[in-house]
């Protein structure tokens, strides 16, 4: 894989994870079983049954729990520990091959960039929960997100850098609002259960 091929798996990696952890490896996995990809080599691993069985079980689990309110919440909390270190190694695994140094670049900017991303992620649940079928929607739409940012990482490595730029541009001026929706939501909560 050439350097610009990795950088953009690297990224998209990252930002895939931020959405959705298990579906970017199950994806990643399967590619790889199925050949249409060859991974780096310190990904190859997510092709391994183990790995792919495990990763479709929680993406299983997730996208039912992403659907009702409440666990949908829970679950994103839960996984502000999970997502963002495991994209900062898939990041990471992704430039290996290039060079130490690179890899560590690498880990730094993924685990950015899936807590940017998984930040919004959770915000904008926050301020959708009180409308489920919005909710799903969203839901469904990351999920596929997952799929195109992996695809665009491997087959066209330059649109998935020119779309993440844009996508930066937007995260660095949608988080401070999202922040204030969510907190709104939090406080509005709160004050519910005080008054009961």
């Amino acid at each position: 894989m050439d350097p610009l091929s990795a950088l953009a798996l690297s990224l998209g990696a990252g930002w895939a994870s931020g959405l959705n952890l298990y579906a970017a490896v199950l994806t990643l996995g399967l590619l790889q079983d199925l050949g249409a990809v060859s991974l780096p080599p310190d990904l190859q691993v997510l092709g391994s049954p183990v790995v792919v069985i495990t990763a479709g079980a929680l993406y299983a689990l997730e996208f039912f729990a992403d659907k009702i309110p409440g666990v949908s919440t829970a679950w994103d909390t839960l996984h502000t520990f999970i997502r963002i270190p495991a994209g900062a190694l898939l990041a990471a695994a992704s430039m290996a091959q290039v060079g130490h140094d690179w890899a560590f670049a690498a880990a730094l900017l993924g685990g950015a960039l899936a807590a940017g991303t998984h930040f919004a992620k959770t915000g904008s649940r926050a301020a959708l929960a009180v409308l489920p079928l919005a909710a799903w929607t969203a839901s469904l739409g990351e999920d596929a997100a997952v799929v195109v940012i992996l695809w665009l990482a491997l087959a066209h490595p330059l649109a998935l850098l020119g779309l993440l730029a844009l996508f930066v541009a937007l995260l660095m001026w949608l988080l401070p609002r999202l922040f204030r929706a969510a907190r709104g939501v939090f406080r509005a909560i709160g004050r519910r259960i005080g008054a009961a």
